[in-house]
């Protein structure tokens, strides 16, 4: 009988064998992690004979990866994860073409899932991650956007930037006015605007800078003008879109991105979750200090924030139905909303994605709409709510 101290290398060896004991009991699945990079994929992933293998697959194009995959896992037995960063859209797609099981994680989540690091951060390291993870049964499942949305939010993100950009360059031109001591000029694009911009005087840089701001602007308003159309197309033949317009404030192109960027609202057990996911939950008064109220606590969507802020200005209007509502908010000065109220803005933008919440997930064909005067958001919110 052996009674010494058995080695660091006897102790593995015994290790080894009772895993790969198991693993002779148990059919193996490949599972596995892509950390997707613009010049490369790297790979981890244990295969059938539970052998760990790792590498790079180059370049990161549609065409390798299908190679790739044709070649290590033909029978589509396997199951890989991959952060929801540039790039997971093609990785998801030819992984279920080939018959693979993808997980897409959101990488904030992912981010703060390991231990603290004892050494550099490495492409391998982020993919050895995501395949422990997942064979932990640990990894923060994130929604798989079918092609059809993905596409209208593609367009409505467009939309979105471009309109952005538009802004930047109105703004320049009003400050560039004002550095040279000029009136300011309201509704810049339109005759009259344009016939006080050609009169003011500028020196020849700052005229050199409102004559190519205004160049850039009407190069992006011939790219934006076709934009509201297809979206507003699109959301007047969606259920969805269709059962959002109950609800004051929230328009055709407003539901299109609203729709786009929530998606399946089932996936949310409350409306309060939709909220937090939108990025619009606010903070609240706590008792420690480290934590001002009034701010968004989780940064979202910002299309998704600008759609609700668009669609709460319009239902604090003194003809929404729910008028009284917003005010009644916008009037209160605790850790809710902050120390500065404004109907359209806080605890307010949450109301647009509660109430629509509510009206998609119960919609059916031929429904009569709930709404009743003076019903308000918050009683959609509520029942949104309880149903579930």
């Amino acid at each position: 009988m052996w009674m010494g101290t058995p080695s660091a290398q006897t102790l593995v060896d015994i290790g080894v064998r009772g895993i790969f004991q198991e693993l002779e009991e148990v059919p193996m699945t490949m599972v596995g992690g892509f950390d997707v990079r613009r010049q490369q994929i790297t790979f981890d992933y244990v295969d059938y004979d539970g052998l760990l293998r790792w590498g790079q697959i180059g370049p990161a194009t549609r065409k390798a990866l299908r190679n790739w995959l044709a070649e290590h896992c033909s029978d589509g037995d396997g199951q890989f994860a991959l952060e929801g960063c540039p790039g997971w859209r093609y990785v998801c797609e030819e992984l279920a073409a080939a018959g693979i099981c993808a997980h897409l994680g959101d990488a904030a989540e992912i981010a703060v899932l390991p231990e603290p690091k004892k050494r550099a951060k490495t492409d391998r390291a982020d993919t050895r991650l995501l395949r422990t993870l997942l064979f932990e049964d640990r990894f923060p499942e994130s929604w798989i956007l079918p092609a059809h949305m993905l596409e209208i939010r593609t367009l409505g993100r467009l939309y979105y930037t471009l309109m952005d950009e538009r802004r930047a360059w109105q703004q320049r031109i009003h400050v560039q006015l004002f550095h040279q001591g000029c009136p300011p000029i309201r509704a810049l694009l339109s005759g009259a605007g344009r016939a006080a911009l050609d009169s003011v005087d500028l020196s020849a840089a700052g005229r050199r800078c409102v004559d190519t701001a205004l160049r850039r602007i009407d190069q992006l308003s011939t790219e934006i003008d076709p934009l509201p159309s297809q979206l507003v197309n699109f959301a007047r033949r969606q259920a969805g879109c269709q059962a959002m317009q109950r609800h004051y404030g929230i328009g055709w192109l407003c539901a299109a991105i609203i729709w786009s960027e929530v998606g399946d609202v089932r996936r949310f057990s409350s409306s309060h979750r939709l909220v937090r996911f939108a990025g619009l939950d606010v903070t609240v008064y706590s008792s420690d200090t480290k934590r001002s109220p009034g701010h968004l606590s989780r940064e979202g969507s910002p299309e998704l924030r600008w759609a609700a802020f668009e669609a709460a200005e319009c239902a604090s209007r003194r003809r929404s139905l729910d008028y009284g509502y917003y005010h009644k908010l916008a009037a209160k000065r605790d850790g809710h909303n902050g120390k500065n109220p404004h109907p359209g803005g806080g605890t307010q933008n949450s109301a647009p994605m509660l109430s629509p919440a509510a009206c998609v997930r119960r919609w059916r064909p031929g429904a009569a709409s709930p709404r009743t005067p003076g019903g308000g958001l918050l009683n959609d919110a509520l029942r949104a709510c309880h149903a579930h």
